[in-house]
């Protein structure tokens, strides 16, 4: 392990009914492949040992003694493997029967914990609340409700543990995995049911939960079992065996640094439960399952498809808000024939028409100036009238020159004077503009752009109202890709074919001369690639990793995009510029929070101006 990124594994092997014997010599099979393949914890089905079928079979002694002498044969087998095992198997204890879940390490038994029996068992009696002892195999260990494992380093260089907990109870009481060992048997809509109780109990407990199904071994009589196993984390399925698959064991890697996080964040209270201490080796886990390049971006289309609808909803409800509320009889926007204020106009369309009032009301303005080329101000143009906005040209090149000439700049210096003048000349425009109008001026910058500081400061970085303040380029380009479609089914095709040729152009300010009528400018060739920077942001802002590790996870989820050091080189950029420009963020105007990365600075981010970069950048070096 390493980065808090520990590989597990969930096993349902095929076993027999009642044959302690024969099933042991499939858990440890399981438990080898597990540690070749550098898991650090494996689960097995609850009562798996013996299987959870075994009815009245459960009282027989002959029973009880097989399953004690099937778990020592386990641990023995396996106390050279670095791992952890958790199993399930009855034991009787003061005249009772416990559906015991219990873990194994290193040639020792750790703990053990009775699962929990909803309503009336024929079988098996609930734990008690407090922790006592049992003896199993010769050793006794803490036995009750609450118990959890807390995996340490034996080296003693690992700053933080993992903790574990053995069975599902009624708070996670700050554990990082959680697993639900059960015996449920196959039914119509009941997989559904699981995924979704793993997507929500790991989301609302910020927490791993890994669900090991009883195997199809276990079939008989009434029941049918499939061998069903998921692991979820954050409200998502990261790996999952489906029902009847076969596939007896499902690995995955769990980064309990999110864990950490989301509970630091929410405050979740750790006391109530008593984590063992088990030694292993933290070693650097080899990242093998994928890691999305668009951490923004879902991967289903159906998912993707409703999130993308959502946030135009709020985007355009919060901009009708504003202008309702502050009583503006319109609304003005800078447009480029780009994506930002491309998105913009899409926004201010569905608002106007949530208010109910013309789309002429929408007043686009384009101005030229000294890198505009002609097929971005033609789509602006051909955006702007297929909507049904107001579309409006004013040159701002004279008024630039004038300025040069007053400020004694030279008008064929290229430099950030040369671009910033033009940004802020245009938005001096706009507001002026929107004063006149009686209406208010609505902002394009995007959360990637704030990220890096790529925008000019009292320029394009400020407006009324920023409604692409939490949507990130790589997630912005399918918004636009999304309503294209929307307005191709309305049958507005002018719209479409504006939408498609805006997707199909480079990324640019356009704030430098163009050369032979193209694009001089690309802003990925100045910043770096935008997948990469929204890559970035995405771990350091949602769940605060380390340099190094983003690093380590980009170079695993890039691999064949992008070499390890043009990765670091724009990881360093990034760092910079992410701490240097935070001065921009904090005086941001207004604008909707559609996701859970966040720039405002009224409580959603809040960092100093003025915070040095040097520990992060160290970690690079």
């Amino acid at each position: 392990m390493k980065d808090g990124i520990i590989r597990v594994a969930v096993a349902s092997p095929e076993i027999k009914v009642a044959s302690p014997k024969e099933n042991v010599k499939l858990f440890i099979d399981c438990a080898e492949n597990a540690a070749a393949e550098g898991a650090k914890l494996i689960a097995f089905p609850e009562l798996s040992l013996t299987s959870a079928t075994c009815g009245d079979l459960y009282f027989q002694s002959a029973l009880i003694k097989a399953a004690e002498d099937a778990l020592s044969e386990y641990i023995n087998a396996t106390a050279e493997l670095d791992l952890v095992s958790v199993i399930g198997l009855p034991v009787r204890k003061c005249g009772r029967l416990y559906n015991l879940s219990v873990a194994v390490s290193a040639g020792k038994l750790i703990a053990a914990t009775p699962l929990y029996i909803d309503g009336e068992s024929r079988y098996f009696t609930n734990g008690e609340d407090f922790t006592t002892a049992i003896t199993l195999v010769g050793q006794s260990v803490p036995f009750g409700k609450g118990i959890g494992l807390s995996l340490t380093d034996k080296s003693g260089k690992a700053h933080s543990d993992i903790k574990i907990l053995m069975s599902v109870g009624d708070f996670v009481g700050g554990a990082d995995i959680v697993i639900n060992a059960v015996a449920s048997s196959e039914l119509v809509g009941a997989a559904d049911h699981r995924r979704a109780k793993a997507k929500t109990y790991s989301l609302d407990n910020s927490c791993a939960y890994i669900y090991a199904g009883a195997g199809v071994g276990e079939s008989g009589t009434d029941f049918v079992f499939s061998g069903h196993k998921l692991i979820a984390q954050g409200g998502r399925i990261i790996a999952e065996a489906a029902p009847f698959s076969g596939k007896n064991v499902l690995y995955a890697e769990i980064d309990t640094e999110i864990c950490a996080y989301e509970r630091a964040k929410r405050g979740v209270d750790a006391s109530g439960l008593k984590y063992i201490p088990v030694a292993i080796d933290f070693s650097e886990t080899e990242i093998r399952c994928p890691v999305r390049r668009l951490p923004f971006v879902p991967e289903d289309k159906g998912e993707l498809d409703e999130r993308l609808k959502l946030i135009l909803e709020i985007q355009a409800n919060g901009l009708a808000a504003r202008i309702r509320r502050s009583y503006s009889r319109c609304a003005v926007v800078g447009v480029s024939g780009g994506l930002d204020s491309t998105l913009t106009m899409l926004v201010m369309a569905k608002a106007m028409d949530i208010l109910g009032r013309d789309r002429k009301n929408i007043i686009a303005v384009t101005m030229p100036a000294f890198g505009t080329t002609n097929r971005t101000k033609s789509n602006a143009q051909k955006l702007a009238e297929s909507l049904g906005a107001t579309f409006r040209v004013i040159d701002i090149k004279n008024a630039v020159n004038v300025h040069f000439l007053d400020i004694g700049h030279p008008t064929d210096k290229y430099d950030v004077v040369y671009e910033n003048a033009q940004a802020r000349e245009r938005t001096q425009v706009l507001m002026d503009l929107a004063n006149a109008e009686g209406g208010l001026v609505v902002g394009t910058g995007d959360l990637s752009e704030l990220a890096l500081g790529f925008a000019t400061y009292n320029g394009d970085h400020m407006s009324m109202y920023a409604t692409n303040a939490g949507i990130p380029k790589t997630l912005m380009r399918y918004i636009v890709a999304y309503a294209a479609e929307e307005y191709g089914a309305l049958g507005n095709s002018e719209a479409k074919e504006a939408l498609v040729d805006i997707l199909n152009t480079p990324v640019s300010p356009e704030l430098l001369p163009p050369t032979d009528g193209e694009i001089s400018q690309c802003t990925e060739g100045i910043v770096g690639p935008y997948e990469l920077h929204d890559y970035f942001l995405y771990y350091t802002v949602r769940y605060g990793f380390s340099p190094r590790k983003i690093l380590r996870m980009a170079k695993h989820s890039f691999a064949g995009v992008y070499d390890e050091d043009t990765v670091k080189g724009w990881l360093k950029i990034f760092v910079r510029r992410f701490f240097a420009q935070q001065f921009k963020r904090s005086c941001l105007p207004d604008g909707p929070k559609v996701g859970s990365v966040s720039f405002s600075p009224r409580g959603e981010w809040v960092m100093p101006s003025d915070a040095d970069a040097d520990i992060w950048l160290r970690e690079l070096d």
